[in-house]
């Protein structure tokens, strides 16, 4: 087998440009890569300010609090904005995510923004915050806890229908709109809302700089409007999430460059269900009639 000298280095020069193309073209792989890493923040994670909103019914919810606990290890994220557009909720609602907001302010600075509407369970979710911002024009407070039942049995008699109980005790099951409310089971009840209105008394003592008589005074289950919130100490100012962000800055020493990114549970349905049970559950029941327990809820025209 005869060898061209001129046929041999002509090979090499090839397998040396293929390597170097092979070469380029692994490293452009791996900076593909890293820049996507990068810009899904899987690689180096930059710092950012967390924004999470609340919206419409407030009710106990796993994947909302998975998200916060998230959060609050989350050591990028430097801070959290909660914006809060909410007429209120379940008693346990509101606890379960003020709690939830408290572990992450352990962590770091949390910010309460109010929309449109922030009252009864979502005041008490409010006052987790480090900082209340509102607008001008924000309903608030409503500080308070309800519990509504109706009386059916007159109606009942008229149709002929006469519902029959057997109970362990006479205050089993009550208030039952199928039986009068008696005096014992009014008496229990009504010390039932107390006592819970009394836990939400306490929540805002603790967190606002207001003593207990001063919030007993504000507590008589009325709104306010943002201007009145700041006067009466219930909210610390007007403003939006730019104003957070800079009291954040001013306060916290955290940066307007530090960007702000929206944060969403993880959902268990597909966007395509999700959506339509949403809508369907809007439109065939009232929100109060899809609400267990005992209610911190301001609802008008309901």
């Amino acid at each position: 087998m005869s060898f061209d000298p001129d046929a041999l280095i002509d090979r090499r020069r090839l397998k040396r440009k293929l390597r170097w193309w092979q070469a380029a073209t692994l490293v452009a792989v791996a900076l593909t890569i890293v820049a996507s890493l990068q810009a899904s923040d899987l690689l180096f994670k930059r710092d950012t300010v967390a924004r999470v909103r609340i919206a419409g019914i407030i009710v106990e919810d796993p994947r909302r609090d998975a998200l916060l606990a998230e959060i609050a290890k989350d050591q990028s994220v430097r801070a959290l904005i909660v914006h809060v557009d909410s007429p209120g909720g379940t008693v346990v609602g509101g606890e379960d995510l003020y709690r939830s907001l408290l572990v992450v302010g352990e962590q770091k600075p949390v910010v309460t923004v109010m929309g449109t509407v922030a009252a009864s369970a979502a005041y008490m979710t409010a006052v987790a915050g480090d900082r209340i911002f509102a607008r001008e024009g924000t309903i608030t407070g409503s500080i308070g806890v309800l519990f509504q039942t109706v009386d059916i049995t007159r109606l009942l008699d008229k149709i002929g229908v006469k519902p029959e109980s057997l109970k362990s005790g006479p205050l089993k099951a009550v208030p039952s709109p199928t039986e009068p409310l008696t005096d014992e089971a009014r008496a229990a009840t009504q010390a039932l809302v107390f006592d819970l209105f009394d836990f939400f008394i306490d929540l805002v003592v603790e967190r606002r700089p207001l003593d207990r008589a001063q919030v007993l005074q504000l507590a008589d289950g009325r709104v306010y409007t943002g201007r009145q919130a700041v006067a009466n100490g219930l909210i610390d100012e007007i403003g939006g999430e730019s104003a957070a962000r800079d009291w954040l800055a001013v306060e916290k020493d955290i940066p307007h460059s530090v960007p702000t990114i929206t944060l969403k549970p993880k959902s268990e349905r597909s966007g395509l269900s999700e959506a339509l049970s949403g809508l369907t559950g809007k439109s065939l029941f009232s929100n109060a009639l899809t609400l267990d327990g005992l209610l911190s809820v301001w609802h008008p025209d309901l």
